[in-house]
């Protein structure tokens, strides 16, 4: 069960480049020592009166003392900025765990996982979760250039059988997921990225029996 977000503090230990323009940064915990989260949350970065980001939580909740975000910092608007700036030292404030794209531990259907571009973050931290040998698979829409994480995803997909991985341009994502999506109501998908794609992999997926309720979704833009 989600625990109630709290205000925290934190200290920038690592900042990496993932991608171009894609950060990644490590954030050490002070207050509390450690933060209590679900894969798939985010937590909320206030920059003044009602003006707040989020950014998605990318490591593992067995590591709650420390957490990972990843960003993509291309857009040139206040919280790139500011994520850009981020050194080691940094104190950071934020809000977390926040969102309900998360995956119950009692879930047993097979689940089809879409990440478009920087959507990929919270979709990577629910795979992450994922017993080997659980039957999942990935549909990844980003450029060659841009793809922070594919490694990764290809390495599992060495490694087990059960996890298939399939990379594709943003232009091609939605027609491999038509492809490639669950054809009954027996399964489950997480897609996460921009408001168009979303609406039409959810259009494509309920068109081949997958119910409203069976298809989770996380917007980035």
């Amino acid at each position: 069960m989600p625990v109630a977000p709290r205000e925290c503090r934190a200290r920038v230990s690592a900042v990496r480049t993932l991608a171009p323009d894609v950060l990644e940064v490590d954030l050490d915990l002070t207050e509390p020592p450690a933060l209590a989260f679900e894969a798939g949350q985010w937590v909320s970065v206030p920059f003044g009166p009602k003006q707040v980001r989020a950014y998605s939580i990318a490591s593992s909740p067995r590591a709650g003392a420390r957490l990972t975000l990843c960003a993509d910092v291309a857009p040139d608007g206040m919280g790139s900025r500011w994520f850009r700036e981020l050194t080691p030292g940094s104190e950071v404030r934020f809000k977390g765990a926040l969102g309900g794209f998360v995956m119950p531990a009692s879930e047993t259907r097979t689940p089809l996982f879409v990440a478009e571009e920087i959507g990929v973050v919270p979709i990577r931290a629910l795979i992450n979760e994922l017993a080997a040998g659980r039957a999942a698979t990935l549909v990844y829409g980003a450029p060659d250039s841009r793809r922070p994480y594919s490694a990764e995803f290809r390495e599992r997909a060495r490694r087990d059988a059960a996890f298939a991985y399939h990379p594709v341009s943003e232009a091609d994502l939605v027609a491999e997921v038509e492809r490639l999506g669950p054809d009954h109501a027996a399964g489950v998908a997480y897609v996460a990225g921009g408001e168009g794609t979303i609406k039409r992999v959810r259009e494509v997926l309920m068109a081949r029996g997958l119910s409203r309720k069976a298809i989770k979704w996380e917007r980035f833009w």
